[in-house]
């Protein structure tokens, strides 16, 4: 329920008086490229992911015209994209040019994800400084469903026929190869299901240790963070796994089309408010909660109490 959120807000948040203040908010969209484009797994070719960022950067996209609206701040991070972006509007966090194409051997080194979730963390850090009282989370990487069906498959001990989606518009053909493409990268790579870091590093993108990171920075900063969709919700679960008090942080907003999502959900413990079959992903999702949260703070902030009128 709503109020169960804002309850869930204002623990993490540690305010006292039960007042709450989500007044200065901020959206964190992480960009990456994946190696494992190269195998089709996708409709929409990789270059399209440096595209995509370059709109964002100049607040033109679908994610940074909704936060407008809702009265967020919108930062673009480049954690690794094939084609470093450098100028106004662009984070640089770059890890490398892109992952490693994990149907072959690990997306990353252990240096490597470990740099990524550092940044997450340390994205948070530099934010709360800032006054921001509440995170949202978005993405942009062509291939991102992919590389988080992946994890959401050995994470939660599933198969990938199960928990794979068809993206943005795959095919029957397309899907069922996206499927093999998984299995391949499970086989090849052998994670330990007990062992999340390695998860990351070998199926992972820069993408997900960098969100991976931002959740377990709202738990060590006390900042609330907003789940988006699939690839968001894949890296939140890692963030619980790899530290389970960042739970406490997590605030959740839609529930993905993506099949994966819902298993997530309930491994989470936590009930999206927003069923809209939505996929675009970008943080999308993550800011259509934001109003929402504003009316019913509102109300719980001013309404009159029993107390207020005598009973």
């Amino acid at each position: 329920t709503f109020e169960a959120l804002v309850a869930r807000i204002a623990s993490i948040s540690g305010s006292e008086s039960g007042f709450v203040d989500i007044s200065k908010r901020l959206a964190f969209v992480l960009a990456a490229d994946n190696g494992v484009t190269a195998q089709g797994i996708s409709v929409t070719p990789a270059e399209i992911t440096v595209s995509m960022a370059s709109f964002m950067a100049q607040r033109r996209s679908s994610v940074c015209i909704m936060a407008r609206e809702a009265k967020c701040d919108v930062e673009l991070v480049d954690m690794g994209m094939f084609r470093k972006l450098e100028g106004p509007g662009i984070v640089d966090r770059h890890v490398a040019d892109g992952t490693a194409d994990i149907s072959i051997g690990p997306a990353m080194s252990a240096a490597e994800a470990e740099q990524a979730v550092q940044a997450g963390i340390d994205l948070v850090r530099d934010a709360v400084d800032k006054g921001y009282r509440l995170i949202a989370t978005g993405e942009m990487g062509i291939g991102n469903t992919t590389t988080s069906s992946a994890v959401a498959t050995v994470l939660l001990g599933k198969t990938a026929r199960e928990l794979t989606g068809r993206g943005v518009g795959l095919d029957d053909e397309g899907l069922a190869n996206k499927v093999r493409v998984i299995d391949r990268a499970i086989e090849v790579n052998k994670p330990d299901r007990g062992d999340p870091f390695g998860v990351l590093q070998k199926l992972g993108g820069f993408d997900i240790a960098g969100m991976c990171g931002i959740f377990i920075g709202g738990a060590l900063y006390r900042v609330p963070v907003v789940i988006d969709g699939l690839i968001s919700s894949v890296s939140a679960l890692l963030a619980v796994r790899l530290c389970p008090k960042a739970v406490y942080a997590l605030v959740p907003s839609h529930l993905s089309a993506e099949p994966a999502a819902m298993w997530i959900m309930d491994e989470l413990g936590l009930s999206p408010i927003v069923h809209a079959g939505m996929r675009l992903g970008e943080g999308t999702g993550a800011i259509t909660i934001i109003p929402l949260l504003d009316l019913i703070i509102a109300v719980m902030n001013d309404m009159m109490t029993l107390s207020d009128i005598g009973m």
